[in-house]
Protein backbone atom coordinates (compact mmCIF):
# COMPACT_ATOMS: atom_id res chain seq x y z
CA UNK A 1 0.00 0.00 0.00
CA UNK A 2 1.73 3.43 -0.67
CA UNK A 3 0.71 6.20 1.98
CA UNK A 4 -0.79 9.25 2.14
CA UNK A 5 1.43 12.34 2.78
CA UNK A 6 -0.61 12.70 6.05
CA UNK A 7 0.24 9.12 7.50
CA UNK A 8 3.66 9.66 6.70
CA UNK A 9 4.28 12.86 8.18
CA UNK A 10 2.11 11.49 11.19
CA UNK A 11 4.29 8.28 11.30
CA UNK A 12 7.29 10.05 10.80
CA UNK A 13 7.07 12.11 13.60
CA UNK A 14 6.68 9.09 15.61
CA UNK A 15 9.83 6.95 14.04
CA UNK A 16 11.68 10.19 14.57
CA UNK A 17 11.15 10.13 18.38
CA UNK A 18 12.21 6.68 18.55
CA UNK A 19 15.16 7.25 16.60
CA UNK A 20 16.27 10.09 19.13
CA UNK A 21 15.93 7.77 21.58
CA UNK A 22 18.16 5.53 20.06
CA UNK A 23 20.86 7.51 18.63
CA UNK A 24 20.35 11.05 19.41
CA UNK A 25 19.35 12.47 16.34
CA UNK A 26 17.24 13.99 14.52
CA UNK A 27 16.87 16.53 17.30
CA UNK A 28 13.75 18.30 18.15
CA UNK A 29 13.88 21.31 15.63
CA UNK A 30 14.88 19.12 13.05
CA UNK A 31 11.92 16.79 13.52
CA UNK A 32 9.72 20.13 13.51
CA UNK A 33 11.76 21.47 9.98
CA UNK A 34 11.05 18.29 7.74
CA UNK A 35 6.63 18.23 8.81
CA UNK A 36 6.57 22.14 8.53
CA UNK A 37 9.16 21.86 5.15
CA UNK A 38 6.71 19.02 3.87
CA UNK A 39 3.36 20.50 4.54
CA UNK A 40 4.61 24.20 2.81
CA UNK A 41 5.72 22.41 -0.25
CA UNK A 42 2.64 20.77 -0.55
CA UNK A 43 0.61 23.47 -0.14
CA UNK A 44 2.99 25.38 -3.08
CA UNK A 45 2.51 22.66 -5.40
CA UNK A 46 -1.36 22.25 -4.78
CA UNK A 47 -1.07 18.89 -3.06
CA UNK A 48 -3.69 17.75 -0.56
CA UNK A 49 -1.79 16.02 2.47
CA UNK A 50 -4.95 13.53 1.88
CA UNK A 51 -2.77 12.63 -1.85
CA UNK A 52 -0.81 9.82 -1.85
CA UNK A 53 3.13 10.47 -1.65
CA UNK A 54 3.29 9.00 -5.17
CA UNK A 55 1.45 11.86 -6.53
CA UNK A 56 4.67 14.14 -5.62
CA UNK A 57 6.99 13.85 -9.16
CA UNK A 58 9.52 15.90 -10.15
CA UNK A 59 6.75 17.91 -11.82
CA UNK A 60 5.08 18.66 -9.19
CA UNK A 61 8.18 19.25 -6.65
CA UNK A 62 9.69 21.76 -9.79
CA UNK A 63 6.25 23.88 -10.07
CA UNK A 64 6.44 24.30 -5.65
CA UNK A 65 9.73 25.54 -6.61
CA UNK A 66 8.37 27.92 -8.89
CA UNK A 67 5.69 28.86 -6.64
CA UNK A 68 8.44 29.61 -3.97
CA UNK A 69 10.50 31.58 -6.06
CA UNK A 70 7.14 33.77 -7.26
CA UNK A 71 6.67 34.70 -3.51
CA UNK A 72 10.28 36.36 -3.58
CA UNK A 73 11.89 33.44 -1.90
CA UNK A 74 15.81 32.54 -2.16
CA UNK A 75 16.66 30.06 -4.34
CA UNK A 76 18.46 28.56 -1.35
CA UNK A 77 15.07 28.91 1.05
CA UNK A 78 13.07 27.39 -1.75
CA UNK A 79 15.66 24.44 -1.87
CA UNK A 80 15.70 23.77 1.52
CA UNK A 81 11.99 23.28 1.87
CA UNK A 82 12.47 20.12 -0.81
CA UNK A 83 15.39 19.02 1.61
CA UNK A 84 13.23 18.99 4.37
CA UNK A 85 10.66 17.06 2.63
CA UNK A 86 13.08 14.28 1.35
CA UNK A 87 14.09 13.61 4.93
CA UNK A 88 10.98 11.44 5.56
CA UNK A 89 13.12 9.05 3.02
CA UNK A 90 16.03 8.94 4.81
CA UNK A 91 17.12 5.41 5.19
CA UNK A 92 16.82 5.24 8.68
CA UNK A 93 13.00 5.34 8.06
CA UNK A 94 12.52 3.15 5.37
CA UNK A 95 12.80 0.06 7.81
CA UNK A 96 10.02 1.33 10.04
CA UNK A 97 7.66 2.13 7.14
CA UNK A 98 8.27 -1.86 5.56
CA UNK A 99 6.92 -2.64 9.15
CA UNK A 100 3.69 -0.57 8.78
CA UNK A 101 3.06 -2.38 5.38
CA UNK A 102 3.65 0.76 3.15
CA UNK A 103 5.30 0.33 -0.04
CA UNK A 104 7.72 3.88 -0.62
CA UNK A 105 8.03 3.78 -4.11
CA UNK A 106 10.68 5.60 -5.58
CA UNK A 107 10.95 9.82 -6.45
CA UNK A 108 12.50 11.63 -8.27
CA UNK A 109 13.91 14.83 -7.26
CA UNK A 110 15.11 17.76 -8.79
CA UNK A 111 19.33 18.21 -7.97
CA UNK A 112 20.71 21.05 -6.77
CA UNK A 113 24.16 22.89 -5.31
CA UNK A 114 23.96 25.51 -3.24
CA UNK A 115 27.41 27.64 -3.63
CA UNK A 116 28.11 30.73 -1.60
CA UNK A 117 28.74 33.82 -3.75
CA UNK A 118 32.52 34.78 -4.35
CA UNK A 119 34.51 36.87 -1.44
CA UNK A 120 33.80 40.63 -1.91
CA UNK A 121 37.13 42.65 -1.04
CA UNK A 122 35.96 45.17 2.01
CA UNK A 123 36.56 48.66 1.05
CA UNK A 124 39.82 50.16 2.35
CA UNK A 125 37.98 52.57 4.89
CA UNK A 126 36.52 49.44 6.30
CA UNK A 127 40.02 47.43 6.75
CA UNK A 128 41.01 50.52 8.57
CA UNK A 129 38.53 50.12 10.99
CA UNK A 130 39.36 46.57 11.41
CA UNK A 131 42.93 47.54 11.98
CA UNK A 132 42.17 50.06 14.67
CA UNK A 133 39.63 47.70 16.27
CA UNK A 134 42.47 44.65 16.41
CA UNK A 135 44.90 47.14 17.95
CA UNK A 136 42.54 47.98 20.43
CA UNK A 137 41.73 44.06 21.26
CA UNK A 138 43.28 42.67 24.90
CA UNK A 139 43.24 38.94 26.31
CA UNK A 140 41.46 36.32 24.87
CA UNK A 141 39.89 39.05 22.80
CA UNK A 142 43.28 39.57 21.07
CA UNK A 143 43.95 36.03 20.58
CA UNK A 144 40.80 34.67 19.60
CA UNK A 145 41.20 37.62 16.61
CA UNK A 146 44.49 37.07 15.73
CA UNK A 147 44.22 33.61 15.39
CA UNK A 148 41.54 34.11 12.53
CA UNK A 149 43.47 37.42 11.54
CA UNK A 150 46.64 35.71 11.27
CA UNK A 151 46.53 32.19 10.44
CA UNK A 152 43.11 32.41 8.66
CA UNK A 153 41.83 29.67 12.02
CA UNK A 154 37.51 29.22 12.35
CA UNK A 155 36.09 29.63 15.56
CA UNK A 156 35.49 26.13 16.53
CA UNK A 157 38.98 25.17 15.38
CA UNK A 158 40.30 28.06 17.62
CA UNK A 159 38.43 26.63 20.45
CA UNK A 160 39.63 23.12 19.94
CA UNK A 161 43.71 24.18 20.57
CA UNK A 162 45.55 22.87 22.85
CA UNK A 163 49.17 23.54 23.89
CA UNK A 164 50.57 20.71 21.44
CA UNK A 165 49.75 22.83 18.72
CA UNK A 166 52.18 25.31 19.33
CA UNK A 167 55.27 23.86 17.92
CA UNK A 168 58.59 25.26 19.03
CA UNK A 169 61.99 25.19 16.57
CA UNK A 170 65.49 26.29 16.61
CA UNK A 171 64.21 28.89 14.38
CA UNK A 172 61.33 29.68 16.06
CA UNK A 173 57.46 28.92 17.11
CA UNK A 174 54.53 27.25 14.29
CA UNK A 175 51.12 26.63 14.31
CA UNK A 176 50.00 22.96 13.49
CA UNK A 177 46.86 21.84 13.76
CA UNK A 178 44.48 19.78 11.35
CA UNK A 179 41.02 21.95 10.56
CA UNK A 180 37.87 20.35 12.13
CA UNK A 181 36.44 20.61 8.38
CA UNK A 182 38.92 18.50 7.04
CA UNK A 183 39.43 15.68 9.67
CA UNK A 184 36.84 13.01 8.34
CA UNK A 185 37.90 14.28 4.57
CA UNK A 186 41.41 15.09 3.11
CA UNK A 187 43.13 15.33 6.44
CA UNK A 188 45.32 18.35 5.50
CA UNK A 189 47.34 20.00 8.21
CA UNK A 190 47.84 23.61 8.65
CA UNK A 191 51.45 24.13 9.48
CA UNK A 192 52.23 28.08 9.71
CA UNK A 193 55.05 30.15 11.27
CA UNK A 194 54.10 32.16 14.54
CA UNK A 195 56.03 35.93 14.17
CA UNK A 196 58.22 36.75 17.12
CA UNK A 197 55.97 39.81 18.03
CA UNK A 198 52.79 37.74 18.56
CA UNK A 199 54.90 34.60 19.99
CA UNK A 200 56.28 37.54 22.55
CA UNK A 201 52.88 38.56 23.15
CA UNK A 202 51.20 35.43 23.41
CA UNK A 203 53.78 34.31 25.86
CA UNK A 204 53.14 37.49 27.89
CA UNK A 205 49.43 36.91 28.39
CA UNK A 206 50.06 33.17 29.87
CA UNK A 207 49.50 31.34 27.21
CA UNK A 208 46.33 28.97 26.68
CA UNK A 209 46.37 28.21 30.25
CA UNK A 210 45.50 31.93 30.89
CA UNK A 211 43.60 33.06 28.29
CA UNK A 212 39.96 32.08 28.62
CA UNK A 213 38.34 31.77 24.86
CA UNK A 214 35.29 30.51 24.83
CA UNK A 215 32.17 30.70 22.56
CA UNK A 216 31.16 34.25 24.14
CA UNK A 217 34.54 35.60 22.93
CA UNK A 218 33.17 34.95 19.78
CA UNK A 219 29.86 36.07 19.92
CA UNK A 220 31.07 39.70 21.29
CA UNK A 221 33.65 39.80 18.41
CA UNK A 222 30.71 39.20 16.23
CA UNK A 223 28.81 41.98 17.48
CA UNK A 224 31.95 44.19 17.33
CA UNK A 225 32.39 43.61 13.45
CA UNK A 226 28.79 43.99 12.73
CA UNK A 227 29.53 47.33 14.13
CA UNK A 228 31.70 48.24 11.98
CA UNK A 229 29.70 47.33 9.10
CA UNK A 230 30.21 43.44 8.10
CA UNK A 231 26.82 41.52 8.17
CA UNK A 232 25.62 38.17 8.94
CA UNK A 233 25.72 35.73 11.57
CA UNK A 234 29.09 34.63 11.43
CA UNK A 235 30.86 38.29 11.15
CA UNK A 236 34.18 37.32 12.68
CA UNK A 237 34.09 34.57 9.91
CA UNK A 238 35.49 38.01 7.88
CA UNK A 239 38.78 38.14 9.69
CA UNK A 240 39.69 34.53 8.24
CA UNK A 241 38.45 35.82 4.99
CA UNK A 242 40.47 38.94 5.06
CA UNK A 243 43.84 36.65 6.00
CA UNK A 244 42.87 34.05 3.41
CA UNK A 245 42.57 37.01 0.46
CA UNK A 246 45.80 38.72 1.47
CA UNK A 247 47.98 35.83 1.12
CA UNK A 248 46.20 35.01 -2.27
CA UNK A 249 46.44 37.79 -3.33
CA UNK A 250 50.22 38.59 -2.11
CA UNK A 251 51.76 35.24 -2.59
CA UNK A 252 49.17 33.23 -4.86
CA UNK A 253 46.89 30.42 -4.52
CA UNK A 254 49.20 27.60 -2.95
CA UNK A 255 50.71 29.76 -0.42
CA UNK A 256 46.37 30.65 0.53
CA UNK A 257 46.02 26.82 0.83
CA UNK A 258 48.61 26.26 2.77
CA UNK A 259 47.09 28.43 5.61
CA UNK A 260 43.61 27.91 5.07
CA UNK A 261 43.24 24.18 4.90
CA UNK A 262 41.03 24.71 1.99
CA UNK A 263 41.33 23.28 -1.42
CA UNK A 264 43.05 25.13 -4.24
CA UNK A 265 39.76 24.63 -6.33
CA UNK A 266 37.30 27.06 -3.29
CA UNK A 267 40.58 29.04 -3.33
CA UNK A 268 40.77 30.35 -6.75
CA UNK A 269 36.90 30.41 -7.06
CA UNK A 270 36.26 32.34 -3.95
CA UNK A 271 39.61 34.76 -4.02
CA UNK A 272 40.45 35.45 -7.38
CA UNK A 273 39.64 38.92 -9.06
Amino acid sequence: MIPTIEQLTKTYRIIAHIQQAKVGKPGKNAIENVLRGTTLLCEAAGVPLESKVSVLSRKVIDNALATFISRNLSRVSAWSYVTQFKSLFAKWCLPYYKEAGWHIPRLEFPSFRAQAPRYQRPSDELLAKVKNWYQSQTSEYWFAATMMLEFAMRNGDVLRLKDSNFIEKEDGHYLLYTPHKTELSSGRRVYWPIHPDIWQKFDDYGRLTALDVTKETFKEINHDLRELGFRGSKASYELRKICIDHIYQKFGAEMAVSISGDTIKTISYYYAD
